[in-house]
């Protein structure tokens, strides 16, 4: 009888940055041994090319680098720890998504992931053969059972390595986040715990890529499918699992330390700050410019920038015009003074007006609308565009996805920018997330949240003239949207039939818009991105 120590490593990769992954691996080894006593190190999926390595995979040198870390891994790696680590493999022509086990020097074995996930933001299919072997490793009296990621929410690739004797199952994961994925994640996890009747290890990745982003929740269950270890999510680290011998072919997890929940508001701002930093950070940006308008949006946008770069790497621009309003005014200064970061006020005045001179010829006997409007906005941009280019600062943009939605932004104006924090949050969240902010430390003036929102770009405008409100046209888009619901299926949930129509139709007619917006951070089931994908030009009608 014995005690075995696994360490899950629950670190986040750079894609593409193969030796420099390598590299973190050895020496998060190496810290394993000295802090934990590790026996066993297991790693997420793809962590040395990263995830996801997407057409990266297609080049040449992939398998030649890949190789070439290994060695180095091989080489650097304490002889008396056991590696399990992810990568991609070209075998015998055809390319896998590996696990691949390293120890005392030498790489042992590869298990290949049986079940390649084709959905959402996933095209696994497009790039990586199906294993179709399990396997199961010996390793100083404990039989190790390997899956990858998707092979846990198949059952087979489960029953098979169960069947081929595992004692513990281990998987690796990349496993994207969004609002509901921590749950789903531990109530799978439970199941197939209980199923398998063998501890289960389960270590995911963390950290932000491209609108990716992974929340880590590394943990471990025992036979009967009862939480024993928890590692934090949004944090990085290392999170030993004691494994206890009980006869030749059963062994046991001891529990250790196990993470409180976390409010669904904190996990969702986590996400927006993830996402945002390591998407500045691994660009290379010195840091952040958006415009502070003095509306919800933008104040949530700069508190999310604070906390994910500090305020000394955000600049903050107030862009008035005729239409914005002295509190706008007011309450942008007092965040930005509230928050410490850099701020600027640029009148838009003498930039709309020459415009309008220049256009007035071609603008002759024609009503004033939202043309006038746009050009506001972006004449906006064209600053901000100009900051950005001078100081190396990326343009935030701030638009919330229930706008984004319905076309409420502009194109050229206030859609500028490198990256959205809040593109795929509705905007009944924006207020939550601000409230919840706020129970921190101060960071929004409370009379940005509590006054009726406005874009400002005409007189006594507000959001409401022409949309039906907050609370009714985000229930609408999350059926249509995260749903797939007809706007007849919606109607029949009791919504006005003028509401949904309108609401769909601005949909279905913005597509083009989204096409061009910047990247953000997804945290739904179904974001404007890789997720959603309709043709731009169609002849769908939208009521069955």
């Amino acid at each position: 009888m014995q005690d075995l120590t696994l360490v899950m490593a629950q670190f986040d990769p750079l894609v593409g940055d193969i030796p420099g992954n390598a590299a973190r691996a050895v020496e998060a080894v190496r810290e394993a041994r000295i802090e934990h006593g590790a026996d066993i190190v297991v790693f997420p999926e793809l962590f040395l090319s990263g995830y996801p390595p997407e057409d990266l995979l297609l080049r040449p040198s992939m398998e030649a680098r890949l190789r070439e870390a290994r060695a180095v891994m091989a080489e650097k790696v304490s002889p008396d720890v056991m590696v399990i680590i992810g990568y991609p493999g070209v075998r015998e022509g055809k390319r896998y998504n590996l696990a691949g086990v390293l120890y005392n020097g030498q790489w042992e074995a590869e298990y290949a992931k049986q079940v390649l996930p084709n959905y959402q933001v996933f095209d696994e299919q497009r790039y990586f053969t199906p294993g179709e072997k399990p396997l199961v490793h010996e390793h100083r009296g404990v039989s190790l059972g390997l899956l990858i990621c998707e092979d846990l929410w198949d059952e087979a690739p489960l029953e098979a390595v169960r069947d081929a004797g595992a004692d513990v199952i281990v998987t690796l994961n990349a496993s994207p986040y969004h609002q509901q994925k921590p749950a789903e994640r531990l109530r799978l996890m439970e199941a197939r715990a209980a199923q398998a009747q063998c501890p289960l290890v389960y270590v995911n990745a963390i950290g932000g890529q491209d609108e990716l982003v992974f929340d880590g929740g590394s943990c471990c269950l025992d036979g009967e499918g009862e939480l024993a270890v928890l590692a934090p999510y949004w944090q990085p680290g290392l999170m030993p699992v004691a494994l206890r011998q009980q006869s030749a072919s059963a062994w046991t997890v001891m529990s250790g330390e196990v993470e409180p929940d976390v409010e669904p508001e904190e996990s969702l701002y986590c996400a927006l700050v993830t996402g945002l930093r390591d998407y500045v950070n691994k660009s290379g940006f010195d840091g952040v410019v958006l415009g502070l308008s003095g509306g919800i949006d933008s104040a949530l946008s700069l508190a999310i920038a604070v906390d994910a770069l500090g305020p000394q790497r955000v600049q903050a621009v107030m862009m008035p015009y005729h239409y914005t309003a002295d509190i706008s005014r007011e309450d942008a200064a007092r965040q930005a003074d509230m928050l410490g970061v850099h701020y600027d006020v640029m009148p838009i005045e003498p930039m709309v007006e020459s415009f309008m001179t220049s256009l007035a010829g071609v603008f002759e006997g024609t009503e004033r609308d939202t043309t006038e409007e746009n050009l506001q906005a972006r004449c906006r941009g064209v600053l901000l565009m100009a900051i950005s280019n001078k100081k190396g600062l990326m343009v935030l943009a701030s638009g919330n996805k229930s706008e984004i939605a319905v076309g409420y932004t502009t194109l050229y104006g206030d859609m500028v920018g490198g990256y959205n924090a809040i593109k795929d949050v509705y905007k009944t969240w924006v207020y939550r997330l601000a409230r919840w902010r706020n129970t921190e430390s101060p960071a929004i003036p409370e009379r940005v949240i509590e006054r009726p929102p406005s874009a400002e770009l005409a007189p006594d405008q507000q959001d409401s003239d022409s949309l039906p409100g907050y609370d009714v046209l985000d229930a609408i888009l999350e059926r249509y949207i995260e749903g797939d619901m007809s706007a007849e299926a919606i109607i029949a949930l009791g919504f006005e039939r003028d509401d949904v129509y309108q609401v769909v139709k601005l949909v279905d007619r913005c597509e083009y818009k989204r096409r061009q917006a910047p990247v953000g951070v997804r945290v739904t089931p179904r974001g404007f991105g890789r997720d959603r994908r309709y043709p731009l030009v169609n002849g769908w009608q939208p009521g069955d």
